[in-house]
């Protein structure tokens, strides 16, 4: 008897953390972008996170967007947001599960902010995945400055 192996294509693991990410971002309440993160160590998700109000708080989705009712522009003004990022999310999520992140990698559904790029660098991790960008340029300088691996990931599909 010889059986033919039926090939299967399994996606790499840039592939596997980016659509996970997609999924995660799905729960966002931002009104703006909805972005997804997962904080991943030897091919092992520590935690994830999508950008949305503080646990506990009322929602964007339910009560509008106050840097919208501001008109300030994306980028600009985090402070004034009742929400956190994705990454923020990620990080504190597995800093209150005990993780260690250090040698950690990011994959993000949007480049960090310089905000995130500064907690990022922070905790340990060494390379972060994303694929949309977003304006600013200075989070891509410091993660370059820091020896971050920077990979702007792009589907095979």
């Amino acid at each position: 008897m010889n059986k033919k192996k039926k090939k299967i294509k399994r996606p790499s693991w840039d592939e596997y953390f980016m659509e996970i990410a997609d999924v995660v971002r799905k729960r966002s309440t931002c009104l703006r972008r909805k972005v997804g993160a997962l904080l991943v160590m030897n091919k092992r998700i520590l935690a994830t996170g999508y950008n949305g109000t503080v646990s506990g708080l009322a929602h964007c989705i339910d009560i509008g967007c106050l840097r919208d009712k501001l008109k300030i522009p994306s980028g600009e003004r985090h402070e004034l947001c009742r929400g956190l990022h994705a990454e923020q999310n990620a990080l504190l999520f597995a800093a209150r599960s005990g993780e260690e992140m250090r040698g950690a990698v990011l994959y993000c559904t949007n480049q960090p902010c310089v905000a995130c790029a500064k907690m990022l660098i922070q905790s340990g991790i060494n390379k972060v995945v994303y694929r949309g960008d977003y304006p600013d340029k200075l989070s891509l300088d410091m993660f370059r400055e820091a020896g971050i691996k920077l990979v702007k990931y792009k589907s095979r599909k």
